[in-house]
């Protein structure tokens, strides 16, 4: 009986089953329980790119310009009629890093830090303007460097450039940040000095705070005819103008004033397609959506499929120096640049614009970022960096 059953128990088969799971092209989930996540997402998506159907092993970076002394904090594009220059600023100086390698003598030095907000503009020739909240503002022609008040032609009166910390360009007309006011100041119609004029909004925001920046929102993808001027507070009320004329009573009108979270940084915000994505308090928000109910709604957030991780990072980190964003054109990646310690473990967090797929990136320790001739370039400590290029 016994030698039966062993005959018979020998005789069994043991069946399997392949299970096919695709690879993780839905990206990066830091919102979902696992039994709730979709099979193509994935728990941790650390320096892999989603792309629409494939996952492929993010590339590196190489040093493009060494030889700088100290964090570099700033990298800046200079856009000229004929030529293209790049900067990078560090401590007190600013180097002019176009042609790679090894760099010279600074351009700049004797500033005070080296956290610069800048715009290019076109008039009789093509300039590069410049503020940080501490120095004199700066111009680039292509050629010289001038400050204002220097006897160089560049003067600016009215305000005190050292003390504005962010400058934009809306049709036509430069705009200045006064640091911790809610007063901007424009200059003159195609003009990079003259007489700035206040427009002053501490009577129509009702939760204090200061300006922190000022950003074009297009309905139209371009800029014409369709643009708003948007500024946002430090507590994040956001004002939207429309300007035609900001000197005349009907050439300016406010079309709004809406509640968003606070926004992280000076650096808080980039433009995305026709619309404005910000930096906030409560993830990464579209302009279009987040003034309909981003507050209420979490899912207005383009951040919210990582939204647990999106808020660690906030609570632990917002006063951090190096919040940033980069659109990346060439490979559809919007960068988001978090900033756990400076020059040594900053880490991005980066969406596929195509299929809103989310992972994150170690190993690219950047300060700032910058779109230089279509390429993504970084400030690192001691060096500015080329991504996506090598494979470190």
């Amino acid at each position: 009986m016994l030698n039966s059953i062993a005959r018979g128990a020998g005789l069994r088969t043991q069946s399997s089953t392949t299970i096919t799971i695709p690879a993780p092209i839905g990206g990066w989930n830091a919102r979902d329980s696992l039994g709730a996540m979709p099979i193509e997402d994935a728990v941790t998506l650390t320096n892999w790119w989603p792309g629409t159907n494939s996952v492929v092993l993010r590339y590196g970076y190489t040093k493009f310009a060494t030889g700088i002394t100290g964090q570099v904090e700033s990298v800046i594009s200079y856009s000229g009629v004929t030529a293209n220059k790049l900067f990078a600023a560090a401590t007190t100086k600013i180097y002019n890093i176009t042609a790679g390698g090894a760099v010279g003598a600074a351009d700049l030095s004797s500033l005070t830090n080296a956290r610069w907000q800048y715009i290019n503009m076109r008039t009789s020739s093509s300039y590069l303007m410049m503020v940080n909240g501490a120095d004199k503002l700066r111009f680039y022609d292509g050629t010289n460097w001038a400050k204002d008040g220097d006897g160089a032609g560049y003067d600016i009166t009215g305000v005190d450039t050292s003390t504005c910390s962010n400058i934009t360009l809306f049709k036509n007309r430069v705009w200045l940040i006064q640091d911790g006011s809610l007063k901007s100041w424009y200059l003159p119609i195609n003009s990079i000095a003259g007489a700035a004029v206040a427009l002053d909004m501490s009577s129509l925001v009702q939760m204090g705070g200061y300006l922190v920046a000022a950003m074009t929102w297009t309905l139209d993808a371009g800029y014409g005819m369709d643009d708003y001027l948007v500024f946002i507070t430090s507590n994040g009320e956001t004002l939207v103008w429309r300007l035609t004329d900001p000197t005349t009573p009907t050439g300016i009108s406010l079309i709004g004033i809406y509640q968003l979270g606070a926004p992280i940084g000076k650096r808080c915000w980039v433009k995305y397609g026709g619309d404005l994505l910000i930096i906030t308090q409560d993830g990464v928000v579209p302009m279009s959506g987040a003034l309909q109910s981003s507050r209420l709604d979490p899912r207005v957030s383009i951040t919210n499929k990582i939204q647990y991780a999106m808020s660690q990072s906030i609570s632990a980190y917002s006063t951090n120096f190096g919040w940033d964003m980069l659109y990346f054109p060439k490979e559809n990646q919007l960068i988001l640049n978090v900033p756990i310690e400076q020059g040594s473990q900053q880490q991005q967090y980066v969406m596929n614009n195509i299929t809103k797929s989310w992972c994150n990136f170690t190993g690219w320790d950047a300060n700032c970022w910058a779109l230089y001739q279509d390429d993504p370039y970084f400030g690192g400590n001691g060096f500015v960096g080329l991504a996506w290029n090598g494979t470190v």
